[in-house]
């Protein structure tokens, strides 16, 4: 294995040893930027996560990865900060520096995240033309743009791509969670350095803030993000915001604030579909330099239908679990290491999709999967199509003998045009989500 194939592994290990929380909190962002020699370099978020890996994980890491390499390896941690590509033209600078705890502290914009490697379907068409539009002309296209989506559908991967393509024409650009604003505000309050801090965030070219629903609630940061974004505004640059939901679904969220960002263009990120899932894994694989049967993609596109960052994590596992015991990866093998995610799966049958498409719909189950063709009952029958598509194995000609009996050819039409009336007609995606919701909910209830 190169460095890279055999620090993903360890991320797919670590992940099936280590609790959801705890991954997602100190391992899942860490991500590997060089490797000299015998010494990999890795950039984490903060000194915080950098200080719990050097005194808890580091032991773990290092065996993880001289196992993978096959060679004695050293790990080395540190904060990917701003200074990180003056840092890398000297490794032994990097190797010796400790680096000192700083709240205020910012990560760069992640590697990983650009225009390239970000898969363009329907569920984010918008949103990616959208932020293409405002790095060919920022300020003047949409401002602010805000995009919105569940969580793991790409918004910081969009965010971020946003402020690599624009920083790459010379521009200033400031990537910030809400999170690090709101301790930014409180070490400048703290240190009585709010005039730095009003300079740190009011003299750049475009402000991008990710997960601006945490500031909800807490009226200092509100007030002070209140007049930072008056004054970005008032000059000219470009501000790009990221959240789980719109603006007016934002609970405690100032008027004021909310009227401002929806004065640009609110664009939206929807679960992807199977075709989109497909493309992704493959996109990861080839990344990895590893070769994955057709038919093991399609069961890892097929059990995760509405989280890119699951999808991906599942690819992780699935290769780190064929890695551990030196298995070869077939359909077997991933039905064993992705149990968990199959099970999810199976708990939403064909029948508990047809109940819940005819109650939203408020038509009886005899009519969807009757002979009718009335046009109030054609858009419900093909939207139970198009779930039974996107959240079963069901294959089309099964499809077609769930309800009622009918071709395939009529299964794939109605899935291709409830795909489009989802990325062209808002009432129809906002019903489907609220479907979606409603199926999930229901199957992760206990027995």
């Amino acid at each position: 294995m190169n460095a890279e194939q055999a620090w993903q592994a360890t991320l797919g290990q670590l992940q099936m040893e280590m609790s959801k929380p705890a991954y997602d909190t100190w391992v899942r962002d860490a991500c590997l930027l060089s490797c000299e020699g015998e010494n990999i370099i890795v950039g984490v978020k903060n000194a915080y996560i950098c200080d719990w890996l050097e005194t808890r994980l580091i032991d773990t890491i290092t065996r993880k990865v001289t196992a993978l390499m096959e060679r004695p390896m050293l790990v080395h941690f540190i904060v990917n900060t701003k200074d990180q590509s003056s840092e890398q033209e000297n490794p032994d600078t990097v190797l010796t520096q400790r680096v000192q705890i700083n709240p205020c502290n910012h990560n760069t914009l992640n590697g990983r995240y650009t225009f390239s490697e970000f898969v363009v379907a329907g569920n984010n068409r918008l949103a990616h033309a959208a932020a293409l539009s405002v790095v060919e002309n920022p300020s003047h296209s949409y401002n602010p743009l805000f995009i919105y989506g569940d969580v793991g559908l790409g918004k910081t991967h969009l965010l971020q791509a946003i402020g690599h393509a624009i920083q790459e024409a010379g521009r200033r650009v400031l990537f910030v969670t809400s999170e690090e604003f709101t301790n930014d505000l409180i070490c400048a309050i703290m240190g009585h350095s709010t005039t730095e801090f009003r300079e740190k965030f009011r003299t750049i070219d475009v402000l991008l803030v990710d997960d601006i629903q945490f500031i909800a609630g807490k009226d200092s940061t509100q007030e002070e993000f209140f007049h930072t974004f008056n004054a970005l505004h008032d000059q000219g640059k470009q501000i790009v915001i990221t959240s789980d939901r719109p603006p007016r679904a934002i609970g405690t969220l100032e008027l004021r604030l909310r009227s401002r960002f929806e004065w640009g263009l609110i664009a939206d990120l929807q679960p992807p579909d199977y075709e989109t899932r497909i493309a992704i894994l493959n996109r990861k694989t080839e990344r990895m330099g590893r070769l994955i049967p057709d038919e093991v993609i399609d069961l890892i596109a097929r059990c995760i239908q509405n989280n890119i960052r699951e999808l991906e994590g599942a690819l992780n596992r699935l290769c780190a679990y064929a890695d551990l015991i030196g298995a070869v990866i077939d359909q077997a093998l991933a039905k064993t290491a992705l149990s968990d995610y199959i099970t999810q799966q199976q708990s939403v049958n064909p029948e508990h999709i047809m109940g819940v498409v005819a109650n939203a719909f408020g038509v009886e189950m005899d009519r969807l999967v009757g002979r009718e063709r009335t046009q109030d009952i054609a858009l419900p029958r093909q939207v139970a199509m198009y779930l039974l598509r996107e959240e079963t194995h069901q294959s089309l000609p099964q499809i077609g003998q769930t309800l009622g009996g009918r071709d395939h050819t009529t299964v794939m039409y109605a899935c291709d045009k409830v795909a489009g009336l989802i990325e062209n007609d808002d009432r129809v995606r906002s019903r489907i989500i609220a479907i979606r919701e409603q199926l999930y909910a229901r199957a992760s209830l206990p027995v």
